[in-house]
């Protein structure tokens, strides 16, 4: 490995809930520990994409302590000291302080990659390549570093990022200034954003130093860091749960983009990204995942269709089989003991169901 890579750390923050996938997610097992794709769970998954960049003992974890103990059966091959149950949702500028202390505490002034743990991105070979790409210019100058998404089509549901002056390209890797963050717009925004030709979907990851990170955190959220950095003498100690539990007690909730990146004066810059890359949202976007059969209904497992078309059909067991007779458009999924069974203009409103 180079020097470069020696410094890396990656931190996958895995503390979503994950709601839009019942009844496959639940709160005991939300959105990032299920599996949509082969045999993976997205967090795997998130995981997998490291290999050959970051060793597991440089790759910190953060999730919901109520999921710690699945996280680390899922991923076994992480240090169990490595997976941090956070004892309360704070959002991700918590998150973010809270693993930049540590990396501080264990590695030193280490370039961490912030990764997601439930959103599909391919090939990985391109993924690494954009992320070594951002690291590098981490490692020579005092920057922030996310990654762009070139859109598709006027989404409402990701936030963008309006994009400045284009800097010098790392080979077939196009930099840029990033001039602001956007919040998710309404339908004709979203179509001005992308005619224009300047804004991408924001991917929600970041590389940046743990030092800089954490001075831009005492100037704009120093709440998050008086609670938060004394942690780090309490690392590996007996005093490390209940001082973690106070810390977080005492911070309200914020995301890093509103409580930081949208504020800062380090100068933002971001990758368009070369890998293809999905939120994976809810059960419309799997559709995506699946191959297309007759009558375009999309299936994992087996559907027996007669006289139906454009449905979805998702069994947890593949080997299971479901059967549609003269029905067009719903949502059909099995998991366990629980089935859910919804028309696709109605599948958002899955978080109305009464479980938990």
């Amino acid at each position: 490995m180079s020097a470069l890579e020696n410094n890396l750390v990656a931190v996958i923050m895995a503390g979503g809930m994950g709601t839009r996938f019942w009844p496959l997610s639940t709160p005991e097992r939300p959105k990032q520990f299920i599996t949509l794709q082969g045999d993976r769970s997205l967090l795997q998954m998130s995981f997998d994409r490291l290999r050959g960049l970051v060793e597991p003992d440089r790759i910190l974890l953060l999730t919901n302590a109520a999921h710690v103990a699945l996280a680390r059966e899922q991923l076994p091959e992480l240090p169990a000291a490595h997976v941090i149950g956070e004892p309360l949702r704070r959002d991700t500028a918590a998150a973010v302080a809270l693993a930049a202390v540590l990396v501080r505490r264990r590695f030193g002034d280490g370039i961490i990659l912030t990764l997601t743990a439930d959103h599909l991105i391919e090939p990985t070979d391109l993924f690494q390549q954009d992320l070594v790409s951002a690291a590098r210019q981490v490692a020579a100058a005092d920057v922030f570093y996310t990654f762009g998404i070139r859109p598709a089509y006027p989404a409402t549901v990701y936030g963008y990022l309006e994009t400045g002056a284009a800097l010098a390209a790392d080979g077939a890797i196009e930099h840029f200034e990033l001039r602001r963050f956007k919040e998710k717009p309404d339908l004709e925004t979203a179509r001005r954003y992308v005619d224009s030709g300047r804004f991408l979907w924001n991917s929600g990851m970041f590389v940046w130093r743990a030092a800089t990170i954490l001075r831009e955190i005492r100037t704009w959220l120093p709440g998050h860091a008086e609670a938060l950095e004394p942690l780090g003498a309490c690392d590996g100690t007996p005093r490390w749960q209940e001082a973690l539990e106070r810390a977080f007690s005492a911070i309200r909730p914020i995301s890093i983009d509103y409580g930081v990146m949208e504020k800062t004066r380090t100068p933002l810059r971001c990758v368009s990204s070369r890998f293809s890359w999905s939120d994976v949202g809810g059960w419309l976007a799997v559709r995506d995942l699946l191959p297309a059969g007759p009558g375009g209904n999309a299936a994992r497992g087996t559907l027996k269709a007669v006289d139906a078309s454009g449905n979805l059909v998702f069994c947890e067991t593949p080997d299971e089989t479901v059967a549609l007779i003269g029905v067009d458009g719903l949502v059909v999924v099995r998991s366990g003991n629980r089935t859910l069974v919804a028309r696709k203009e109605d599948v958002d409103r899955i978080r109305e169901l009464s479980e938990p």
